[in-house]
């Protein structure tokens, strides 16, 4: 049924009565307030046709039902949803395999540059050739070295961490 075939002055108008003679009754049983909430809600009807806002109103719910109805009914439709989905779905892993491979770059790189900073050290000291104060340092720098492995076997990571810091800082002669 299109707009234009529907009377609409007698609908708002008979709509309007019926919600008044509610609205009597409700005031008769619970009192004034529901009377004059029921009043308010019984005027809208007839003054969305006053004003003009009855054919915005028909062509809001017009649209909402045309896209409800090719939303369910259409298969290409579907298969648009589907393909979001499957978007979403990547997006999630993509950002979990990320995730894994930082972790395995980071627990990688932590390890390799603790290995070869400690036995770079060492051996760049020995070949400076005039620092006799550098085998001092060293030494300090083998200490939190030395005591590595007992952190890590005790399991905790962030001291190690830490410790590797604190030797660097030593060999820079920041303390």
């Amino acid at each position: 049924m299109t707009f234009d075939q529907i009377t609409w002055l007698p609908l708002c108008a008979g709509l309007t009565a019926v919600g008044i003679a509610l609205s009597y009754l409700a005031f008769r049983r619970r009192g004034a307030a529901a009377g004059l909430r029921a009043t308010a809600w019984s005027l809208l009807p007839l003054a969305a046709y006053l004003t003009g806002v009855h054919r915005t109103l028909w062509n809001i719910g017009s649209s909402l039902v045309g896209f409800v109805t090719g939303l369910v009914l259409s298969p290409v439709v579907w298969a648009g949803v589907a393909l979001a989905g499957l978007s979403a779905l990547l997006f999630f892993v993509s950002g979990a395999l990320r995730g894994r491979a930082l972790s395995r770059a980071r627990t990688a790189g932590t390890g390799s540059t603790g290995g070869t900073a400690g036995t770079a050290q060492p051996g760049a000291s020995g070949s400076s050739g005039g620092a006799a104060g550098r085998p001092g340092r060293s030494e300090k720098g083998d200490k939190p070295a030395a005591a590595k492995p007992v952190e890590q076997s005790a399991g905790n990571a962030a001291t190690d961490d830490f410790s590797d810091i604190e030797a660097i800082l030593k060999r820079r002669g920041i303390s």
